[in-house]
């Protein structure tokens, strides 16, 4: 579970509203936002910039259960979108979504792999990954960064499906299961899934994560790399 997160959103009036207004309040160390409300309607915000920068750059994702401290009661909600600046990436907007706490919600999570594949170590292969995230029902409370899934064990021609994904009985896995997640391919493989200059990419090429010794004589492997055929995810 992510770290409790609390900002106290004070509601803005009627001459805090509007692009003009906004800019001020940026101006003035605040950013303004939006917290649509669960019986319906939504309440306009403003909060200190410094604490929310702060906290979210302990956090990789924007998926982030938070509490707002409103009108003197605490909102449960999540994180829905940050608008940033084009140049600075400075957060100049964010949309809040009100929740309940005991029912569950959709929400799409990261995947990282770990590990070198058996495959890529001594087989010389090439281990790509296709799926970056998993779309999954769970509570609110039990939303992760991200799912890490152990792939040490994977071997040449093996690939990692969504079925394979063991992610516990907290999450209900919404994401189509045939889909795959990564695969441990030989080089002549991937040399001949990569597309000749002038060439259309092909979609389903997955994106190349480590290669094995053969190729690259004297590299270090990749300390992250992805996942097992039955791998085992952890928070």
């Amino acid at each position: 579970m992510n770290e409790e997160l609390r900002f106290k959103a004070d509601t803005r009036p009627a001459s805090e509203q509007g692009s003009r207004a906004s800019g001020r309040l940026r101006r003035a160390g605040l950013i303004p936002g939006a917290v649509n409300l669960i019986e319906g309607g939504t309440t306009l915000v403003k909060f200190d910039a410094h604490t929310f920068v702060q906290a979210m750059r302990r956090h990789a994702s924007e998926s982030v259960l938070v509490t707002l401290e409103m009108e003197g009661k605490a909102v449960p909600a999540l994180i829905r979108e940050i608008q940033r600046d084009v140049l600075t990436g400075t957060p100049i907007h964010v949309d809040f979504g009100e929740i309940s706490l005991t029912k569950k919600i959709r929400v799409s999570i990261a995947i990282l792999l770990l590990g070198e594949p058996e495959g890529v170590k001594v087989g010389g292969g090439v281990l790509g990954q296709t799926l970056r995230a998993v779309e999954v029902e769970c509570l609110p409370t039990d939303i992760v960064e991200r799912f890490e899934v152990d792939v040490s064990a994977m071997k040449l021609a093996q690939t990692l499906f969504v079925r394979d994904l063991h992610l516990g009985d907290k999450y209900a896995v919404l994401t189509q299961k045939d889909l795959p997640v990564a695969s441990v391919v030989s080089i002549a493989e991937e040399v001949a899934a990569t597309p000749a200059e002038g060439e259309a990419a092909t979609p389903a090429a997955p994106e190349v994560i480590t290669k094995g010794k053969k190729e690259e004589a004297g590299a270090a492997p990749a300390a992250a790399a992805a996942a097992p055929a039955k791998p085992a995810a952890k928070k």
